[in-house]
């Protein structure tokens, strides 16, 4: 071939490519008017954008943490030096079920969801999610929730038997006025959301894949969240149950627990904490995803053990279900039993250690890459191992007997909770910050937040492990002078204000990089999932052309020559999705996604008036069903435009 026909060769193949690049752009163009959001109050009331309603969450979610914050630091104003007169007795109570409810049910679980709601379809090569209004739905239903619980706390109404509720307390003979009808809507409200939610990620995860991404190549924050939906459907029905039943013994004099007329109190605890223990590991299993997420970018290798690292997240999550009675060891339970739970509480620490090797084999074989998201996974190898130690101590019975209601168990649960979920979440935070704004976060400032939380965690928490060996109860509002707990009690307050200090610093971060951050780019960190080949911040629509996969790091592995890269044929100016069967990932189906729709609003709207009408009237469950069948049946009934277009997309090839 001479040089003119090299030439001649090479110009081809630039306009190629330029016409490739501008069919590129028009369709880009296209699909994002195709998937955006109505503008002004429509995009508020009908959005059905994974992203949005993630955002959404995220930012709820964080308000009601802000909050439970507050709670916290109140608590340990009072409790800094003895006999305090600050905070009552009576709003003590509220303010402690307050912060442990807020904290449990309307941030570490549902802001672990939102997070997979807007990274797992980026991450699998989707365009959104499955059941996109019944995830908008699941938004309205939780932030409605949570502000009925806050708006009663207001009205003196807040909740005050602690985050579990436990009867009598919480029963019609000791719970006074609506406090407790308050609380036990409020679990109907986010195990609602939490159920819907659970639905939406399991079936994106398995239906909803690019072609060529095997269950063998699902990325491990996708699984731990799949592991997780899994524990939420079978656990969370029991506490709605319970939750339930309390309210039909207050309102229509029911006995389920009320051993007078053949009832057990022992039936409440079963059935709380039987969703009670793997609701800790809904917020530690994606604790532990974020890390694997994380660890492989910031190493710069692919993660070590990823078989064994799925099958620890099953095994968790299997395991989880047979510890609830360790939350019972002083109730009468027979001795043989407690030896059992032991033994599975003891169990459980070893699928975690598997992960626990895989990240150090990680992070010891790769080039380590030291910024702030970084720093929050290193610390939580530190927190979570000292508080794996005391759990495996509390899963004894003998020491459980003498530390169950004393501060050591609360040292326990927040640094398990902490070191496990909170740490790994900030971590988490920071490394897709990027992906969602297009910004990078201040380093110095994420080091300053970093280790203002990891000395202020461990100043405030520590000293409560000897406050309990030295039998300081838990769920009291003071105590007397003299007792040798003054000086372990003001450093723990000042401890909560450190740590208090550095999440501060964290979301003054945040929105000083909003609009001052360095441009982040698709992919600043250099990460290998498929989340990092989308813009950032994303387009409406993720992905222009869906991608085709060849590796469980999908730009770490570049595909075959000669290999499909990405699919074609889905339409552009229709809300339609590529459908992928269950295990290998290969086409099966097109399928069109709804438009924006105010109807799952209206429909959390009709909702929250018959659950809150309830707690007056048993009456409303009746009236209240009307408003809430119209709005569902509008919901789904079929539009005749969208009757068509589907008619007409069928017909093609």
């Amino acid at each position: 071939m001479n040089q003119d026909d090299e030439k001649k060769k090479r110009e081809a193949e630039e306009r190629a490519k330029a016409k490739d690049g501008a069919d590129d752009a028009a369709t880009r163009a296209a699909l994002a008017q195709t998937w955006a959001d109505p503008p002004g109050l429509m995009y508020w009331l009908c959005s059905v954008n994974h992203k949005n309603i993630a955002k959404r969450f995220i930012v709820t979610t964080l308000v009601f943490f802000a909050l439970g914050g507050l709670l916290a630091a109140a608590m340990r104003t009072q409790l800094i030096r003895p006999e305090n007169h600050l905070i009552g007795p009576d709003l003590y109570n509220q303010i402690f079920t307050m912060h442990g409810s807020t904290m449990m049910f309307l941030f570490a679980v549902p802001v672990m969801q939102a997070f997979a709601i807007y990274l797992i379809p980026q991450m699998i090569g989707s365009r959104t999610v499955a059941f996109p209004r019944m995830n908008a739905y699941a938004y309205w239903m939780f932030t409605f929730g949570g502000t009925m619980l806050y708006v009663a706390f207001l009205c003196n109404s807040g909740p005050d038997a602690g985050w579990f509720s436990y009867v009598p307390l919480a029963g019609p003979d000791y719970g006074a006025g609506k406090r407790s009808d308050f609380w036990a809507q409020m679990i109907t409200f986010t195990e609602v959301s939490g159920l819907f939610e659970a639905v939406v990620i399991i079936t994106t995860v398995f239906k909803l894949r690019a072609p060529g991404m095997t269950l063998n190549r699902v990325p491990l924050f996708a699984w731990g969240m799949v592991v997780t939906s899994f524990m939420i459907l079978f656990a969370m029905p029991a506490v709605m149950l319970g939750s339930t039943a309390l309210i039909l013994d207050r309102l229509v004099a029911t006995h389920f627990f009320n051993p007078a007329e053949g009832g057990d109190v022992l039936l409440w605890q079963h059935w709380f904490w039987f969703f009670g223990h793997p609701e800790v590991y809904f917020i530690f299993i994606p604790g532990l995803s974020f890390l694997s997420a994380i660890i492989p970018t910031f190493a710069r290798r692919p993660i070590f053990g990823y078989t064994a690292m799925v099958l620890s997240l099953i095994t968790t999550g299997f395991l989880s279900f047979g510890l609830w009675v360790h939350h019972m060891f002083l109730t009468n339970i027979p001795e043989l039993g407690k030896s059992f739970f032991t033994a599975a509480s003891m169990l459980i620490a070893i699928p975690t250690a598997i992960q626990i090797f895989c990240w150090i084999a990680t992070l010891a074989t790769g080039r380590l890459n030291f910024k702030t998201p970084l720093y929050f996974v290193l610390a939580f190898f530190f927190i979570l191992i000292l508080g794996g130690m005391t759990g495996l101590m509390l899963a004894s019975v003998p020491l459980d007997v003498q530390v169950h209601d004393t501060y050591f168990v609360v040292a326990h649960l927040h640094y398990v909770l902490i070191g496990g979920a909170v740490f790994p979440l900030f971590g988490a935070f920071y490394y897709w910050y990027p992906k969602f704004t297009g910004r990078m976060m201040d380093e110095r400032w994420g080091q300053w937040s970093f280790w203002l939380m990891f000395f202020g965690m461990n100043l405030a928490f520590f000293p409560m492990h000897i406050l309990g060996m030295e039998g300081m109860p838990r769920r009291v509002y003071t105590y007397q002078a003299g007792m040798g707990w003054d000086t372990m009690n003001l450093w723990a307050s000042i401890g909560a204000y450190m740590a208090a200090l550095g999440i501060l610093v964290t979301l003054v971060n945040a929105f000083r990089s909003r609009r001052t951050g360095a441009l982040a780019g698709p992919n600043p960190w250099g990460g290998g999932t498929l989340e990092w080949a989308t813009d950032s911040p994303p387009q409406p629509h993720n992905f222009t052309r869906i991608p085709v996969v060849h590796g469980r790091d999908p730009l770490w592995e570049p595909a075959p020559a000669g290999t499909a890269t990405h699919v074609s044929g889905l339409a552009i100016h229709e809300r339609e999705q590529l459908v992928t069967s269950l295990v290998d990932a290969k086409p099966d189906h097109r399928l069109l996604f709804p438009n924006p729709t105010p109807w799952p609003f209206l429909s959390a709207v009709a909702t929250t008036v018959l659950f809150i009408a309830s707690i007056f009237t048993p009456l409303a469950v009746v009236w209240g069903m009307v408003p809430v069948a119209i709005g569902v049946t509008l919901w789904f009934w079929p539009k005749k435009k969208e009757v068509y277009t589907d008619l007409a997309l069928e017909k093609r090839p």
